[in-house]
């Protein structure tokens, strides 16, 4: 686990470790029911979903359309956001993985981050307990 930084008074000091991890996928949009059922069947419903648009390594597309040839630098992509206890990451990675792989060039990322904290603002409550 890593350490989460607090502030007290004026200095930083290592108060605590981190035990929730954010998990953000960019994904195809024709993947995006696949991943949520999957990630369902794990037993975590919580989810952020934002439509996105972007490349990676592919630069974009080209696309021919009535004899015309048109490039496509950004294309549509679907960002999950789920934020996750460190014991409950690998199995919703994996999860994501399974239902978005198509095996072709744009299948997405994941990327994994630590979270310090969590509120959750109708009661206040803050940690694992607020997911």
């Amino acid at each position: 686990m890593s350490q989460v930084l607090t502030q007290e008074g004026m200095g930083y000091s290592k108060v605590r470790s981190a035990t929730m991890k954010k998990i953000e996928a960019v994904i195809r949009p024709e993947k995006l029911t696949e991943v949520r059922k999957a990630i369902e069947s794990v037993g975590y419903p919580g989810i952020t979903v934002t439509e996105v648009e972007g490349h990676g390594k592919q630069k974009g597309i080209t696309q021919q359309w009535r004899g015309e040839t048109y490039r496509v630098d950004f294309l549509p992509k679907v960002k999950l956001e789920i934020i996750v206890s460190d014991s409950d990451a690998e199995t919703i990675i994996q999860a994501i993985v399974k239902a978005a792989q198509t095996g072709a060039v744009g299948d997405g990322k994941i990327f994994v981050s630590d979270v310090g904290q969590v509120i959750r603002i109708r009661t206040a409550e803050r940690g694992e307990g607020a997911l």
